[in-house]
């Protein structure tokens, strides 16, 4: 394949029967630079605005970090679902279902854990592969892909395509070792010079670059996503990881892939970084739809709350730890809030009784309640 243009080139790699091509990609920035058309721009103001809205709507929200820490696990959700795991957001929530016996299910937990743990080392650590490598550890320890190097990058090729595909049919070929580790070192001088392009702008181009580059043997997919929230927070865009734009990549796969290739196959940059901006632009006004919703649900069901008299003090209670944990069970509940369990008992059969909470399972035994209008919000597009 003879190809060369602004985003890279195409290299061969070993010799006869055995020679294939990688792509060799071109450091950030693009080189002509990007042409900032009218719509490009257009697309550029409206997604800062939209960012802006939402970063307010956040930091004043009631319990933030409970909003976060929801929103947290849907993004793990679709983006493992982007990757082909198959898991609801019941599944993820649910008490009783142990992560261990259920890997769809442990691929997402290690999602969450892996944010987490990325957020946090972000106040010690500037975005770096070191950051990287340590987040794709806690991303894919004790599950599948365990093999396959956490914390590491690669010493092999590897290659994007269908389930039997080789090194002969497959549909990408990042870097080789070589080359990826010199495009790795490449973009992490990148995140941390600045340029003078927008946060935004840049942010679609790091997340294309870190795709191309695919520096692990599985799980680049969903550090790359990841990577967008830690650098729009590195740099302030963001103060809490609030947008997550896994939903809207998840309807539009196709196209997802498809606009990275054309970056790839033309060095066409303009129009991968139009749709980034269109999935931010989606992905911001959803937040803020769901923050809307779940505040008027909560000052809904406190107001309901605080009619309850004596009795409104426990149920105030276990409607918190209900926020937290829209599906529960009664032992777990008394055991958390360390109180009685025919007190949690009680306080929960009013919560039913006002419908805020739904018994699930009809035995008298090990009740499942679960806070299907809180849930209803959260499940869209899961």
């Amino acid at each position: 394949m003879t190809l060369n243009h602004r985003a890279g080139h195409y290299k061969t790699n070993l010799s006869g029967k055995m020679a294939y091509e990688s792509f060799v990609p071109n450091p950030l920035p693009p080189s002509p630079p990007i042409d900032m058309s009218e719509d490009l721009v257009s697309l550029l103001v409206t997604a800062n605005s939209r960012i802006a809205v939402l970063d307010r709507i956040a930091i004043r929200i009631p319990n933030v970090d409970l909003f976060v820490s929801m929103y947290v696990r849907k993004e793990a959700l679709m983006s493992s679902q982007i990757e082909g795991t198959q898991a609801t957001l019941e599944d993820v929530l649910d008490p009783t279902i142990d992560a261990n016996t259920n890997r769809n299910v442990a691929d997402v937990i290690n999602y969450i854990k892996a944010t987490e743990f990325a957020i946090k080392k972000l106040n010690a650590l500037p975005l770096c592969n070191r950051l990287l490598k340590e987040t794709h550890e806690v991303l894919m320890s004790g599950v599948r892909g365990q093999e396959k190097n956490p914390g590491e990058f690669r010493h092999s090729q590897n290659w994007i395509g269908g389930q039997d595909s080789t090194l002969k049919n497959a549909r990408y070929i990042p870097p080789s070792p070589e080359d990826m580790s010199i495009a790795m070192s490449d973009l992490e001088k990148y995140m941390n010079t600045d340029d003078g392009f927008d946060t935004l702008l840049r942010a679609a181009l790091i997340h294309y670059q870190f795709e191309t580059i695919h520096p692990f043997l599985d799980g680049n997919g969903r550090i790359g996503r990841l990577l967008i929230t830690l650098f729009l927070m590195e740099k302030r865009v963001l103060n809490t990881p609030a947008l997550y734009i896994s939903y809207f990549l998840k309807k539009n796969r196709v196209e997802y892939y498809d606009r990275m290739t054309e970056v790839r196959t033309k060095g066409n940059y303009e129009q991968w970084i139009k749709f980034f901006l269109q999935a931010v632009i989606e992905s911001a006004e959803d937040a803020i739809t769901a923050i809307d919703e779940l505040v008027m649900l909560h000052d809904k069901n406190l107001d309901m709350i605080s009619k309850m008299g004596r009795a409104s003090k426990n149920a105030r209670l276990v409607f918190q730890y209900m926020e937290s944990n829209p599906i529960m069970e009664i032992k777990t509940t008394s055991d958390v809030l360390g109180i009685a369990f025919n007190t949690a008992a009680s306080a929960v059969n009013r919560l039913v009784d006002a419908g805020i909470l739904v018994q699930t399972t009809k035995s008298n035994r090990n009740r499942i309640f679960i806070y299907e209008d809180y849930l209803k919000i959260l499940r869209k597009g899961t």
